[in-house]
């Protein structure tokens, strides 16, 4: 169902292969880290694997008819990026008014029209709901239902397995959930036996608390939080294949990941997003961790230009 196999064929020219570099910061004698810097994509996400994926495979007439998303940023952004490689002149950008700037200019910068609803994820999907139902546009899933959009983003975890096989347990971070549903099973194509372990931010612990209570939440409460991207509620496909693809899900606090976030640009010397840092938060938080070769995935790299010089200088 999520041919991860066939979407690294599809999009293996298109998007980078990104580095899967030793930190030797992190790195103890026990335990050997690694970043998986998805901040180095194109558009600083990971999310250009989906989406790309998933719009390769649009017809003339659906490219014609245009392209529409919901997005908390860097979704939207791929999708932007993916509708100017592909020709597509009619792209609908659905963000909540909590979007970073650094984000909406850049789906504005590939030709994508930003469209601010609700103040969060959970109420723009809400509305934008409403949007996609009354145009009659080819919506690209962000992250709840289509197994091209999983596909795209598991092609992370076959990189990772193919950059060092030795990696014997991945951390990923858990917004919807299609990334770390997807990177399981693209390791696990390598590797069965690799542990995948998700990160939330304590702000909201959706896939946590779904997967404790056994209950779907296609919205979730959450408290203020710097990670945006992580806000809102998981994906049904996600949900569906929880106990399959997640071995644990660990949460993270907020100052914590601030601290992440500024340890990556001051020590490794990478520009991480807060939602992008929480894995990193998770081993600086001193979580159990357990494994000889452990794959940290830095998500996405667009931190609001404030934001960032507010954690630095603190």
């Amino acid at each position: 169902m999520i041919d991860v196999s066939s979407a690294y064929s599809n999009i293996g020219d298109l998007v980078y292969m990104t580095p899967l570099d030793k930190s030797m910061t992190l790195s103890n004698n026990g335990t050997n880290v690694y970043l998986k810097k998805e901040c180095l994509q194109p558009v600083k996400s990971f999310k250009l694997r989906g989406a790309m994926n998933k719009m390769l495979s649009l017809t003339d007439d659906e490219k014609k008819k245009g392209v529409v998303t919901i997005s908390s940023g860097n979704h939207g952004l791929s999708v932007s990026y993916c509708a100017k490689y592909l020709g597509i002149n009619n792209v609908k950008i659905i963000v909540p008014k909590n979007t970073p700037k650094a984000k909406t200019e850049m789906i504005k910068a590939y030709g994508g029209d930003v469209l601010m609803m609700g103040d969060n994820y959970d109420e723009a999907h809400s509305m934008g709901e409403s949007f996609v139902r009354e145009n009659k546009m080819i919506y690209i899933d962000p992250y709840d239902k289509d197994p091209m959009v999983y596909a795209g983003q598991g092609t992370v975890g076959m990189e990772i397995m193919k950059q060092n096989p030795d990696i014997d347990t991945i951390l990923v971070p858990i917004g919807g959930g299609g990334l770390i549903t997807g990177v399981s099973i693209g390791a696990r194509i390598m590797n069965p036996n690799v542990r995948i372990i998700g990160v939330q931010t304590e702000a909201c612990p959706a896939m946590k608390a779904a997967i404790n209570e056994n209950i779907f939440y296609g919205e979730y409460p959450n408290d203020e939080s710097i990670c945006e991207a992580l806000i809102g509620g998981i994906g049904e496909l996600a949900f569906r294949l929880r106990h399959e693809c997640i071995d644990e899900v660990v949460t993270v606090k907020e100052k914590t990941i601030q601290a992440a976030v500024k340890f990556l640009a001051l020590k490794e010397k990478t520009i991480v997003e807060p939602s992008g840092a929480v894995c990193v938060a998770a081993i600086v938080e001193n979580q159990k961790i357990i494994g000889d070769n452990v794959a940290c995935v830095l998500s996405g790299g667009n931190i609001d230009e404030n934001l960032f010089t507010e954690i630095i200088s603190n």
